[in-house]
């Protein structure tokens, strides 16, 4: 969602769909195999069910597990995330940086390639900020839980002079305010939402698919979870009121609405 939010404020004419595979999170603790699979029948859904123009992957795991396969299969232009690796190491004044990302990420091939290829010459601090994604998943973005696995990943990382920190999972900015109050001012904290944002702009220019900037935008809440609570969480984490919200459901590796065939 703080992708969504991004895409919103700058392609504000574009009707978008938010689906969150929330039957299956987190996706940190997923294989490869599992996530391309998930990642491969939520883009049929968009394909054949929504006739989807595009296709942001708002999450660095299923990024890094499946865009590239993706691309190949599927005849529609992606957008992806990536930990912002190269901008951090480009930032950085002491040569050492921080990466709270998932498991998933820190284990992908696309990430080790990243690195490689940017951060030569840098010092790399990673943590998977276990259990972080389901505290943010159930709102409690203040809670003595999300302090604790912060200040356990943030402390080592801090002790050894990393200056600029990178949120590596698009759940991490809503709890950027915990973050800033560990780190403190001294420290830059990277969010890649607004360049994915800003790409998918590129992207649809290039494909000639911008919206008319005159016609009114719209987004569509669709879950693989439970409707009520996903409203209660777009409610708190984008600050809107009486969001609807429709529930999709798993069958094999089709995915499906609720209503709909």
């Amino acid at each position: 969602m703080s992708v969504l939010r991004h895409l919103q404020a700058q392609l504000p004419a574009e009707q978008f769909v938010y689906l969150a595979d929330q039957g299956h999170v987190p996706y940190g603790s997923r294989s490869a195999e599992e996530i391309i699979q998930f990642s491969q029948g939520i883009t049929q859904f968009f394909q054949r069910q929504l006739n989807a123009k595009a296709i942001v992957i708002a999450c660095n795991t299923a990024s890094a597990a499946a865009l590239s396969l993706l691309r190949e299969q599927f005849d529609v232009p992606f957008v992806g995330m990536e930990p912002a690796v190269k901008p951090a190491a480009r930032q950085t004044q002491s040569g050492k940086v921080g990466i709270l990302a998932t498991g998933g990420t820190f284990a992908s091939e696309r990430y080790a390639r990243l690195t490689a290829k940017h951060a030569q010459g840098v010092t790399v601090w990673e943590d998977p900020c276990i259990g972080l994604v389901p505290e943010i998943e159930a709102g409690r973005l203040d809670s003595p839980a999300v302090h604790h696995i912060l200040q356990q990943a943030l402390a080592p990382m801090l002790a050894a002079g990393v200056d600029t920190v990178v949120l590596g999972c698009t759940h991490y900015p809503f709890v950027l305010s915990v973050v800033e109050g560990i780190v403190g001012t001294a420290v830059t904290i990277i969010d890649p939402a607004p360049a994915v944002a800003r790409q998918t702009g590129v992207v649809l220019r290039q494909h000639n698919l911008l919206a008319e900037r005159d016609q009114p935008g719209s987004v569509r809440f669709i879950t693989t979870g439970l409707a009520e609570p996903c409203a209660r969480q777009v409610e708190q984490l984008l600050g809107l009121e009486d969001v609807m919200v429709e529930t999709a459901v798993w069958n094999s590796e089709r995915l499906s609405v609720i209503g709909n065939p």
